[in-house]
């Protein structure tokens, strides 16, 4: 999990040191359906980037909470099995005279 934190941080931080070189970039005509406007290419393509983040976490969120759940509900199950265990070496443990 850690690695993964680092690793973002570290696609933030080139992110960021592209925008600030590409910060004179030339603009660009964004055309979807009825909408037109003119922007920068550098927020074209940090909000694809961005989009591209937001579409694989909703995605991935789904997912993450189900293991979540399985692993919860596996430490139950593990609890309860060593309860059970514990329960039946006591009612085969031999009683002393």
């Amino acid at each position: 999990m850690q690695f993964f934190f680092y690793l973002g941080f570290l696609v933030v931080v080139l992110l960021a040191i592209f925008a600030v070189q590409n910060s004179s970039a030339p603009m660009v005509t964004m055309k979807f359906l009825f909408w037109q406007f003119e922007t920068s290419l550098i927020y074209t393509i940090l909000g694809s980037i961005g989009s591209g983040m937001v579409i694989i976490l909703l995605l991935w969120i789904p997912s993450a909470i189900r293991a979540s759940l399985r692993a919860r509900n596996l430490k139950k199950e593990i609890e309860i099995l060593e309860r059970e265990r514990k329960h039946q070496m006591e009612a085969n443990k031999p009683k002393e005279p």
